[in-house]
């Protein structure tokens, strides 16, 4: 056990380390550098499945979860503790976390030193300055190399740090470390105004949230004591916030601290009316990508609000709370909003990226009805299907900026599915990994992990009566299907449709290997929650993950049986695969995107879709352009030049009317003349009178000095007497 805890307060050490490594000392060496960044990456993957398999294999590990703290600061009488933890909770997301972190990394390698003609790289093989990356330019050689990867392993130390955390303190400080790296890797090619844009928008929109998260933390605080998770989780701690009234009338604090929280949430994972800084965030890289949309960031914020879950439900008695009907609110409107817009876009990581607004959303909705299991398995599947998916994106990127640098063109945008077709034989590596994970979004039944989390969700929601949820997320489920299928027959199906596709050609095996082994858990992991009562194969396979997650749960937080209804699965049946005929049949023949069959269809609704229901365009008009008025006519030119400034001004023209007064009355006649050329007359006379002695008669000094000597010894004698 001690080990253990050893090795859990060490997990988010390593990447923190190649990042200090990486900028201090071998910042010039890309290859060291991206060695020592994959090196730290790797032993905290070999620490955190350690103490995964210690996780499965410890007897009464859910009521004796792994982890100690120390005493950080003492507040009076009461030291605040801060620690690390390892229940089942963390131990699920660490083991993703890990996997998937690490074959980012891994895939980074082979992104950032492939897709230049041989010859025109540098000689450590970094692309040459001005060279396309993905479909941007590199703004310089060696720093940005090196710099890339100092990054994604602080993003890395971020992200850890966040999981094994035992309180909300330490969690934060994880979730403000990833909300710094997410603007510094959306922003990684600062050269393009889009870029820096991306940037700045993603980091502003996510501290709305924040900011009410940290209200959150403090109300919390105020309230409990203690932010730590195992005393604010117990039955007495829980029942005093569920019935202690907040400052909004008919909220409880537990409520009003969980919808606090719960903002936090909506601005880090996306979640309508803080969504629209994510697919900006496709300006980064597309590791970067991954490492937001998938593995850390936005499942950050669905974790937060999964550990937060027995707060959110405080006093609910097996009905569901404010809080927890916000969530449902939020999270269902959230999931059928962003798979509205994802139908109509034509770049394939924007495209993934409302996918994953869309998918939290299904996260959100099922812990507002209560689906605790269900949100914690969809988070699983969904971060390796959709690091998997974004992943696969860059190499089939990758793949036509070769075609892109073969033919010249650099006007043909290598992101644009409609500039694709006819991959599939170009790179089948990558199309069948990225059929895998397309598939598992979708829900295709029975073989991929996306089915069986999605499809708990749906029956949880059918089987509590949650009908307007379960409709919801149902169309919601259909478009999924729909624009992922339309997304693979345009990329990978078909004919070639430009030159550039014709000449594109499989990435390395640095960028094919990671996307092989999400693949394998985009399909198999979805076996580990198989329902009991599945039927035919119900109770054959072990389904531990159920058990193991719902054991983490304080024990005082009870789950109703779930029975089998054939409603939800025919639901999902068809939604799944009627999504996926249907956007086969719709885009088989499609030719360009001015032909698009289903901007014919929608009419005027499909440019509302493009155009993302014109929310950037009302957000500008209603707070940023207002916003920049205030701060430029009221902020600078009133508060600052007028009323500032003139402040400022008035008292320098006072401080300079004294400061005369003062030289004229008091430093000239004062300081300067009766001090300053007082003592230096007086010393000049004292000078010229003493000066007499200084004669150069040696009789002279002889006789002063035998006269001074009497006149002490007569001093001297003096004295005695």
């Amino acid at each position: 056990m001690e080990l253990t805890n050893l090795i859990i307060w060490l997990i988010p050490l390593p990447p923190l380390l190649a990042f200090f490594f990486i900028v201090l000392f071998t910042n010039k060496n890309n290859k060291l550098s991206h060695s020592i960044a994959v090196g730290g990456a790797g032993l905290s993957f070999l620490g955190a499945m350690y103490v995964f398999y210690q996780a499965l294999t410890t007897n009464h590990f859910a009521e004796h979860p792994f982890g100690n703290a120390i005493t950080w600061l003492n507040l009076g009488d009461k030291p605040f503790e801060i620690g690390v933890m390892i229940d089942p909770l963390s131990a699920i997301v660490l083991f993703f976390v890990a996997i998937t972190v690490l074959m980012i990394f891994i895939y980074s390698i082979g992104y950032h030193n492939y897709g230049q003609p041989k010859g025109d790289h540098d000689k450590k093989g970094f692309p040459p300055h001005g060279a396309a990356q993905d479909g941007h330019t590199v703004l310089s050689i060696e720093p940005m190399y090196a710099r890339f990867f100092a990054f994604i392993g602080l993003f890395a130390f971020g992200m850890f740090t966040l999981v094994v955390s035992d309180n909300l303190l330490t969690l934060f400080v994880g979730w403000e470390i990833m909300g710094l790296c997410s603007y510094l890797l959306i922003g990684f090619w600062f050269g393009k105004d889009s870029a820096k844009n991306a940037a700045k928008k993603a980091f502003m929109t996510t501290r709305v949230g924040d900011v009410f998260m940290l209200l959150g933390i403090s109300y919390l605080f105020t309230e409990a004591g203690t932010l730590s998770f195992k005393a604010i989780f117990t039955e007495e701690m829980i029942s005093h916030l569920a019935h202690a009234d907040s400052y909004i009338p008919g909220l409880s604090v537990a409520g009003l601290a969980g919808i606090l929280l719960f903002i936090g949430t909506v601005g880090k994972s996306a979640q309508f009316p803080l969504h629209v800084w994510l697919p900006d965030a496709m300006e980064g890289p597309t590791p970067v990508s991954a490492m937001i949309h998938a593995a850390t960031m936005v499942s950050a914020g669905v974790y937060m609000v999964i550990r937060m879950f027995p707060l959110l439900q405080a006093g609910g008695h097996g009905e569901l709370t404010t809080a927890m009907t916000v969530l449902a609110v939020i999270g269902s409107i959230t999931a059928l909003f962003a798979a509205t817009i994802a139908v109509a876009q034509n770049d394939v990581k924007r495209v993934l990226a409302y996918s994953t607004i869309s998918q939290l959303g299904f996260m959100v909705a099922a812990l507002g009805i209560g689906a605790y299991v269900a949100a914690v398995f969809h988070l699983v599947t969904h971060a390796f299907f959709k690091a998997l998916l974004f992943l696969g994106s860059g190499s089939v990127i990758h793949g036509m900026e070769h075609g892109v640098l073969h033919t010249g063109n650099h006007k043909v945008d290598p992101q644009d599915m409609y500039n694709m077709g006819g991959l599939s034989k170009k790179m089948p590596k990558t199309f069948w990994t990225f059929l895998i994970g397309g598939f598992a979004l979708s829900g295709f039944p029975l073989i991929t992990a996306g089915f069986w989390s999605k499809d708990e969700i749906l029956a949880d929601a059918f089987a509590n009566g949650h009908m307007g949820v379960f409709w919801t997320l149902a169309i919601a489920a259909f478009l999924t299907a729909f624009y992922t299928m339309r997304q693979i027959t345009l990329t990978f199906l078909g004919k070639a449709r430009t030159k550039e596709a014709e000449h594109a050609h499989e990435t390395p095996a640095t960028m094919t290997t990671p996307l092989i082994v999400l693949a394998i858990f985009a399909i198999g992991f979805g076996w580990v929650g198989v329902p009991e009562h599945f039927p035919g194969i119900g109770g054959i396979l072990p389904n531990w993950f159920h058990d193991f997650i719902a054991h983490g749960l304080p024990s005082f937080i009870h789950f109703e049986t779930i029975h089998f209804s054939w409603t939800p699965l025919i639901t999902s049946l068809v939604v799944a695969l009627g999504g996926l005929l249907t956007g086969w049949l719709v885009y088989r023949n499609a030719t360009t995107a001015e032909n698009d069959p289903i901007k014919k269809l929608l009419g005027p609704v499909h440019t509302l879709l493009k155009n993302k229901y014109y929310f950037d365009e009302l957000y500008d008009k209603v707070l940023v352009k207002p916003l920049a008025v205030f701060s430029e006519k009221v902020v600078y030119e009133f508060m600052d030049r007028k009323v500032i400034d003139g402040f400022l001004h008035k008292v320098a023209e006072l401080t300079f009317s004294l400061g005369t007064i003062f030289r004229e009355k008091f430093d000239l006649p004062v300081i300067n003349e009766f001090f300053g050329d007082g003592t230096a007359a007086m010393t000049q006379w004292f000078g010229e009178k003493i000066r007499k002695i200084q004669s150069g008669n040696i009789q002279q000094y002889m006789i002063i000095a035998v006269l001074g000597a009497f006149v002490a010894l007569f001093a001297f004698w003096m004295t005695l007497n």
